[in-house]
């Protein structure tokens, strides 16, 4: 499958702060994988055979790091295009001891096409993704119906591709395409109720207090 996009993001890589920078430097080596257009064998890359769930766009790295520290038998291939965040990340991995998470530091879209083989993940989490807000910027968004078709690809069947977003728009816009697709079923119908195990963030939990809302989207690749 050939696909490629207007890009989702802008690189604007921040500023590290010397503890991100170092962990970078020391830690990638050991935790993250290099961007190859070659399938990875993820058996290969974690060491064991275990259900991988790919977390796209982890931000600083708080949820990810959280999620797998509370869910060992499930490995984590973690991919964000940010620098000063995938620092970030590889520091909770060190501070927690952490064993279950692969860090690529590459576009998604480019990794889901040309790393991940077909059915071979358990999950896809695409937690708070750019909302790209201004009406001519919708074309930049990362859920579009191609990109949600490379994605249930690349699940197992029945495995889960998990979207949460606290845009209204962006979230109809989103139930729209997902609902779309002959690859995936809505398991909830709508949207879904906020599971228990996804862990707030400290924005969430702001724009909760000043009355957001925050919406889930559930859905799961057709079996056969």
């Amino acid at each position: 499958m050939t696909y490629r996009p207007i890009r989702s993001f802008v690189l604007r890589q921040g500023r590290f702060s010397p503890a991100q920078q170092r962990a970078l430097t020391q830690l990638m080596p050991r935790h993250g994988i290099a961007y190859q257009a070659a399938p990875l064998d993820l058996a290969q890359a974690f060491g064991r055979t275990a259900p991988v769930v790919a977390e796209i766009g982890f931000g600083m790295g708080d949820t990810t790091a959280r999620i797998a520290a509370d869910n060992p038998g499930t490995d984590y291939l973690a991919i964000e295009v940010h620098g000063p965040g995938v620092g970030s990340l590889l520091r909770r991995i060190a501070q927690a001891g952490l064993t279950n998470i692969r860090i690529i530091q590459h576009d998604a879209v480019d990794v889901l096409r040309d790393m991940v083989p077909e059915g071979s993940l358990a999950a896809i989490h695409v937690f708070f993704p750019d909302p790209w807000p201004k009406k001519r910027h919708h074309k930049r968004r990362l859920l579009q119906p191609a990109f949600v078709e490379l994605a249930a690809s690349r699940l197992v069947p029945g495995g889960v591709l998990h979207v949460a977003t606290d845009w209204r728009d962006y979230a109809d816009q989103a139930l729209a395409i997902l609902g779309a697709s002959p690859s995936l079923a809505n398991t909830c119908g709508g949207f879904a109720e906020r599971p228990s195990w996804r862990p707030e963030t400290k924005f969430e939990k702001r724009g909760r207090a000043l009355g957001h809302g925050v919406w889930d989207l559930v859905f799961e690749r057709r079996r056969p």
